[in-house]
């Protein structure tokens, strides 16, 4: 069998990815209306970088794409876990491993001979975002049903806390698309594999 023909993305795999892409973008950009209609930093987001057009649509969208992510965050994890692919290609993870792999990456130097196999800093970033979109998930409970879930925000600090929370988990998340799309643009072959597989 040739390279070209090597199964590197299943089907489950690319299309949870390709949702949980779509409903982060949709989180983000309404997110960043809601957080418009009452700021807590001295600025606010560009309107034409958010979704909503007032805070009721950009509560609606905030909401479906919430659910969106859930479930298909939901389904990624299950997957993974019972196919026993998050032992396989998220562990085991060293910090002297993640040392070198990112010296290597910050000198232009790491190896991606197989795409198959992440390599220890595509371990921890992955890793890092799986839990930090349950940190995003956790601090949004508490902004949306706060009276429901006492416990959830009192460990948080309580309902501003929360905000701040939920604001900095979303801008860590932002920060880990923006740098997974340089590194796409620097190895092209890696989105071309997230759309055919191969």
């Amino acid at each position: 069998m040739s390279d070209k023909n090597i199964l590197i993305h299943p089907v489950w795999l690319r299309a949870t990815h390709w949702i949980n892409a779509f409903a982060v973008l949709l989180l983000v950009t309404s997110g960043w209306r809601i957080y418009n209609a009452s700021p807590f930093f001295p600025f606010s987001i560009p309107a034409n970088l958010t979704l909503g057009g007032w805070l009721g649509g950009a509560l609606q969208w905030h909401f479906f794409a919430m659910w969106l992510l859930l479930i298909n965050g939901i389904a990624y994890l299950l997957i993974n876990f019972f196919s026993g692919r998050l032992r396989r290609q998220f562990f085991p993870v060293s910090p002297s491993a993640f040392l070198n792999d990112m010296a290597a990456a910050l000198k232009g130097k790491l190896a991606h001979a197989d795409p198959r196999k992440y390599n220890t800093v595509q371990r921890v970033a992955y890793l890092f975002v799986m839990l930090d979109i349950v940190l995003i998930v956790l601090s949004g409970l508490v902004l949306w049903k706060s009276v429901q879930f006492p416990l959830l925000r009192e460990l948080m600090g309580g309902y501003e806390a929360a905000r701040r929370v939920h604001f900095f988990a979303m801008a860590a998340l932002v920060g880990f698309v923006a740098v997974h799309l340089v590194m796409v643009a620097l190895v092209p072959r890696t989105l071309l594999a997230m759309v055919r597989g191969r």
